[in-house]
């Protein structure tokens, strides 16, 4: 048995025998041509035809995967009237006298180069670098009289390729294909993305042991772990027979949840939300059900990168989280970054505590035009949804004042720069300091709404890291002292007509649901594989029944 790992995209057993794809190799050379003006009908000829095909493989894609997803091959014809994009090969046809193909694949090779100079952002370029190349493909293709590849499937396969362009994911046949497997890739690739959608356990960036040589043989692919399990002893199917009957369990279990309200058996209702760290993890929140998103931690933009994200990188992000959400909230909170980020490019100074150092809103505040930045994506992204932003580290009502101001200035550059925005975006505070529980009625007039991070008001009020090893020994298993926050900030913040939610740790510990109700908070964000487990408990309880609550609060509190 041989094992391979990757990085899974959607969570499944597949089982097959393991095919190759392999991407006709096109030689192309350059010619001199002499009759330019008849090389540009070639060209225009091929670029039509190639338009008629993208309309087709988006009404394709409209039935397999919905319209958001299809909407890739939109881009795709988009690029083929990108002025810049066709101007290129014209020139080079007309004043090089380069033959059509040849201007075609010097042009993928001028963008492909120019975006990667242009940006840090690899893993966004590398997948606006494959749209083009895949409409450059089919260029190539008609303007050379070839029939489309088709990749033909006689049994449940575990199809494998270096990687694949979207257009060719959409051309599988599903009912042959039990999972797929890539060497190289993105899990917010397009592929990655389409893959999810149409139910294909799928694992990418599996690297260079995905060889040639493992044709035909047979493979077990467990994409909840990203692992490709090839020719599996018995007792490895066996527990992965197990697996796939647990995790079956599950689904049925959600399956009665799904479309069903968060209500307790006396009508009592709350949120249920889910904490996300990037892209990656929408479709996880989206299969729990989950009632919107209620924390994206938008450093990930920022992280393991060697410059600040660009406006239209992060306006693609925030895009793309609330088109995936289809009008459910989404709560998007600035970025958090500090000292023990080790971001160089920020160019902080290093602190001994960064946990209480210059960090978060501060950092934002004191550069506003990276602030800026964020804010102005943030704010183009919203017209796509049910847009929230979330302000995390506030510790004063002048802070919340600054960020108005802020945000006044970015409403007044993209009117001028007749940019589309919804005006009046909900804004919350993250509550996650002693200071801000102190000053919630004060900073309840000033925002819309409150998120409480538990994780950090744990370590604050009771003065000790979170991440110390010492940390679950120290605080109290019972929480009344946060518990006591809790109802403070829950209190002034009904008192001013908004709402209050937990978004942290805490908010999934199914002992402390009944707790949270009791105490009237209104939403709990939570990760992804814990919602469901939070909406049963939700569902089970009855509020009405107060000698029942409080024997079940002092039982779980131990007070």
């Amino acid at each position: 048995m041989q094992k391979l790992m990757g990085n899974a995209v959607y969570g499944g057993i597949g089982r097959g025998v393991m095919k190759f794809f392999h991407r006709e190799e096109v030689v192309i050379s350059k010619a001199r041509v002499g009759d330019t003006l008849r090389e540009l009908r070639r060209f225009a000829y091929a670029r039509n035809e190639v338009v008629e095909e993208l309309k087709h493989l988006y009404s394709q894609a409209v039935d397999e995967v919905g319209e958001d997803e299809a909407q890739i091959f939109l881009i795709h014809q988009m690029i083929l009237d990108d002025n810049q994009y066709v101007n290129s090969m014209e020139k080079l046809i007309l004043n090089d006298h380069s033959n059509a193909e040849f201007a075609v694949v010097r042009t993928v090779k001028l963008f492909s180069k120019m975006m990667e100079e242009t940006s840090t952002e690899s893993e966004y370029i590398s997948e606006r670098i494959a749209d083009i190349r895949d409409v450059s493909a089919r260029l190539l293709r008609h303007l050379q009289n070839r029939d489309e590849q088709v990749f033909k499937l006689e049994e449940m396969s575990i199809v494998c390729a270096d990687d694949f362009l979207p257009s060719e994911t959409i051309m599988l046949d599903k009912s042959k294909v039990a999972a797929i497997c890539t060497s190289y890739g993105s899990t917010n690739s397009h592929t990655a993305i389409l893959a999810r959608t149409r139910g294909i356990p799928c694992i990418i960036g599996v690297g260079d042991d995905l060889k040639d040589e493992l044709e035909n043989k047979y493979c077990i692919v467990d994409s909840y772990s990203g692992i490709m399990y090839i020719e599996p002893d018995n007792e490895t199917s066996k527990l992965l027979d197990h697996k796939e009957a647990i995790e079956g369990r599950k689904r049925e279990l959600l399956t009665r949840l799904r479309g069903r309200k968060n209500i307790t058996r006396d009508g009592r209702e709350i949120e249920v939300l889910a904490n996300i760290c990037d892209l990656t993890d929408i479709e996880s929140a989206k299969v729990n059900d989950c009632g919107g998103i209620g924390l994206l931690r938008s450093e990930y933009l920022y992280l393991d990168k060697e410059d600040y994200p660009n406006e239209d990188v992060q306006f693609y992000n925030y895009r793309r989280v609330l088109t995936e959400m289809q009008g459910k909230p989404v709560v998007i909170r600035t970025m958090d970054i500090g000292a023990d980020n080790e971001l160089d490019y920020f160019g902080l100074d290093q602190e001994k505590n960064p946990a209480l150092g210059f960090r978060s809103i501060r950092v934002c505040l004191s550069r506003p035009e990276i602030f800026k930045t964020q804010l102005r994506a943030l704010f183009r992204a919203s017209v796509y949804g049910d847009l929230r932003i979330l302000f995390p580290l506030i510790i004063d009502v002048d802070e919340i004042v600054k960020i108005k101001e802020i945000i006044n200035e970015v409403k007044a550059e993209l009117l001028r720069d007749g940019k589309q925005f919804k005006d009046n975006i909900p804004i919350g505070i993250l509550v996650e300091t002693p200071a801000a529980v102190m000053l919630s009625d004060l900073l309840a007039e000033q925002v819309d709404f409150f998120s409480i991070g538990t994780n950090d008001l744990e370590q604050y009020s009771n003065a000790i890291y979170r991440h110390n090893p010492q940390f679950e020994k120290i605080c109290p298993a019972n929480r009344i002292c946060v518990l006591r926050m809790i109802k403070m900030v829950c209190d002034n913040a009904h008192a001013h007509g908004i709402k209050a939610y937990i978004c942290g740790e805490l908010g999934a510990d199914t002992n402390f649901t009944e707790v949270f109700l009791d105490l009237h908070v209104d939403g709990l964000s939570v990760t992804p594989t814990n919602i469901l487990p939070v909406r049963k408990t939700i569902r089970s309880l009855n509020l009405s029944d107060r000698r029942q609550v409080r024997q079940n609060i002092q039982k779980h509190l131990k007070c």
